[in-house]
């Protein structure tokens, strides 16, 4: 696991995350919901660090389960970790 602080700029990480956002009445964010929006809530889920900035302690997070972009600040993020892309796809 590493700190925010010490990860490396061209390297490919991701984390665990926590941030208000809009949900339904399960929990879930716009992306993953079919019902109506219930109003804001906490949300976890895991998602790859697209932008760091030291200045105002905030991250950019793509979470691949909403398909959606979140920004949480540096005390919202634990268990820092790399991540690697594997292609799913299969040749035909």
């Amino acid at each position: 696991m590493y700190k925010i602080e010490d990860i490396q700029p061209g390297k490919s990480y991701g984390c665990k995350f926590k941030v208000t956002t809009m949900l339904d009445t399960f929990g879930r964010p716009p992306g993953l919901s079919d019902t109506p929006l219930a109003g804001p809530g906490e949300y976890e889920s895991f998602g790859i660090i697209q932008v760091r900035d030291l200045e105002s302690k905030l991250v950019e997070l793509y979470d691949e389960k909403s398909r959606k972009t979140f920004r949480c600040s540096f005390d919202d993020i634990w268990d820092i970790d790399d991540v690697e892309y594997v292609d799913n796809t299969e040749e035909v």
